[in-house]
């Protein structure tokens, strides 16, 4: 959408010198602890302690983990009433205790208590669809990678800092008590949106003008040819991460002992990938986000072949899943990135948009998941990393191929239109 289209639908933005990108850090907070480090992270522990088996646990994660795929449903309301930042507050408040009220139930595999967990769940993506949305009014392309990067690794840090934290507790205290410090976990950083930039309030006008003017948002984001391309990047399968939880399966392969895995794919992992994501912050803003995340996506693929055609012994499986997780946090911060650009300026619809988009991110998760489940089948260890060092490779030389192209497309016109 032009600039000056925007600024008549939402005002004047805020400036650059205001914009504090470390501040995404904190305020996505509130679900990093959510998402990874209860839904996706300590709750199997806490399940199994209460005698629950494998797969009644992975039957209710895997619910849980539903509403990152489909939030764009009920997301698009942090665009509406109050501000984005309020409702990031009130996301993360409703998202604490609706999680403390389901450890004060009996178990947590009762039917009442799931039900609890998956409102606390939906209410948690309110804080990624407002993060979305205030990131989308960042001006400045340099900022809006720092936040990106900032975004991305504070999330795998506080999720690990969660599942570090109740794990320890768990036995020491009962569930109702462990619950009130989820609560606290997950609360507590929404403060933070308190510092946030302010975000301009938008002038009162008649409802007709205000869904003709995000009607019109929607459509410069995605009714034309450039959203096409942009939409084959969410959904094509470079850097899906799918292997992050398939990895800890196949370290007996390598011959790597149990204590050695957890590490590898605990502690040291969670640091690895948020040591990465903070590294997206050297690529130069003047690179294409959609080049530069082809480009590193490129790379994380080509790492795989260690793990694909290496020896099974443990140093071929610490060095490749070391690159795999590092490069894995720099995709997925100029994951981000991609999407910002998609985008656009927030506009008055940023937050339903980002959480469109991004949606459309988690859907080769699943996929990625079950294919690279099916090449280990049948060819072991190898093939596992194999399939997915292939398959996304394919994908990413494709898109990477198109935006190489067009970037030069696009340059040739503007030298044209100058020397005019």
């Amino acid at each position: 959408m032009p600039e000056h289209v925007l600024e008549q639908v939402t005002g004047p933005h805020p400036t650059t010198e205001k914009e504090r990108p470390w501040l995404f850090g904190l305020l996505i907070a509130p679900n990093a602890v959510l998402a990874f480090g209860i839904i996706a992270g300590v709750l199997s522990y806490l399940l199994r302690r209460q005698g629950v088996g494998i797969g009644r646990s992975s039957e209710i994660i895997s619910l849980l983990i539903l509403p990152q795929t489909i939030y764009f449903l009920w997301s698009p309301i942090t665009d509406f009433w109050i501000r984005r930042r309020t409702w990031l507050i009130v996301g993360a408040v409703a998202s604490a205790l609706t999680m403390a009220a389901a450890f004060h139930g009996r178990r947590l595999d009762t039917p009442s208590a799931v039900a609890l967990m998956f409102l606390s769940a939906c209410f948690g993506q309110l804080v990624v669809s407002s993060c979305g949305g205030m990131m989308g009014t960042l001006r400045s392309e340099v900022t809006r990678r720092k936040a990106s990067s900032v975004y991305q690794a504070a999330a795998l840090a506080f999720g690990a800092l969660g599942v570090f934290v109740l794990a320890r507790l768990a036995e020491r205290m009962g569930m109702g008590l462990l619950g009130w410090i989820a609560a606290a976990l997950i609360a507590l950083p929404s403060l933070a949106a308190f510092a946030a930039p302010e975000q301009p309030r938008e002038q009162e006008q008649r409802i007709r003008d205000t869904f003709a003017g995000i009607w019109q948002e929607f459509k410069a984001t995605f009714f034309r040819w450039r959203a096409i391309p942009y939409t084959f990047v969410m959904l094509f399968p470079m850097a899906s991460g799918a292997l992050i939880g398939l990895l800890p399966g196949i370290a007996q392969d390598y011959h790597v002992s149990g204590q050695q895995m957890a590490w590898m794919n605990g502690l040291a992992g969670a640091l690895l990938t948020a040591t990465g994501s903070l590294a997206a912050t050297l690529i130069p803003a003047r690179i294409r986000a959609s080049v530069a995340y082809l480009s590193v996506c490129l790379l994380n693929q080509v790492l795989l072949v260690i793990l694909w055609l290496g020896p099974l012994i443990p140093s071929t499986y610490f060095i490749g899943a070391t690159l795999y997780l590092f490069t894995i946090g720099t995709c997925y911060a100029m994951f981000t990135a991609v999407v910002l650009e998609f985008l656009g300026q927030s506009g008055k619809s940023g937050s339903g948009r980002y959480s469109i988009i991004n949606s459309l991110g988690n859907v080769p998760v699943v996929y990625m998941t079950a294919l690279d489940g099916r090449g280990g089948k049948l060819w072991g260890a190898r093939g596992l990393a194999g399939t997915d060092a292939v398959v996304g490779a394919i994908g990413a030389a494709i898109l990477l191929a198109y935006f190489l192209t067009r970037k030069r497309t696009e340059a040739q016109v503007t030298a044209f239109a100058s020397s005019k």
